[in-house]
């Protein structure tokens, strides 16, 4: 449910996307296109975009470095969160995480569920703070990032979203960093 938007000065975020596929290229990424297409319609900006194999190592350098960029605030991953031996992401991005983000797996299956039924049981997406970075863990579906965008990101990643919202807090994620995010989004 979404609630109406406070009359605040709207706030870009830097947003970086990342497919997570062994067999996507730039000119077949449909569901890195949903997500970067996305963003840009919101107003944030996108930061960095990328493709990278289902391989453990190379995932968690990619966001790594996202991570460490103090340019960027939010990393979006899409692909690699279902069972098959080759989907990795839970396995290479949640050893990242400082602090799990339980409520955005239970959310987004509240809301597959309500589309797809019981499939959303083969998703194991999952979201985390690492860095004072958000990152949110998309299936690799186009379908799976609309419903994670349009009924949850795009919401909570807008300053103005009531009765909170994930940019208010973003300046202070990194209290013990006193690292300087999301300008202007200061409470």
């Amino acid at each position: 449910m979404s609630l109406p938007v406070a009359e605040r000065p709207f706030v870009a975020l830097s947003i970086a996307v990342l497919t997570v596929s062994d067999t996507r290229t730039p000119a077949d990424d449909r569901s890195g296109n949903t997500l970067a297409e996305r963003v840009i319609a919101a107003g944030h900006r996108l930061a960095a975009r990328d493709i990278v194999p289902d391989d453990i190592e190379a995932l968690r350098a990619t966001v790594g470095a996202w991570i460490a960029d103090p340019a960027i605030d939010v990393v979006i991953t899409t692909g690699g969160t279902g069972f098959t031996g080759r989907d990795v992401t839970p396995e290479a991005l949640e050893p990242l995480f400082e602090k799990r983000m339980e409520g955005f797996s239970t959310v987004f299956h509240m809301v597959s569920f309500g589309k797809i039924g019981t499939s959303t049981l083969q998703s194991r997406a999952t979201a985390g703070v690492a860095n004072a970075t958000y990152i949110f863990c998309l299936p690799g579906s186009p379908g799976a990032c609309r419903d994670g965008w349009d009924e949850i990101l795009v919401h909570q990643l807008d300053i103005r979203h009531r009765p909170c919202n994930f940019v208010e807090i973003l300046p202070r994620l990194d209290e013990h960093l006193k690292r300087e995010k999301a300008k202007g989004a200061s409470v």
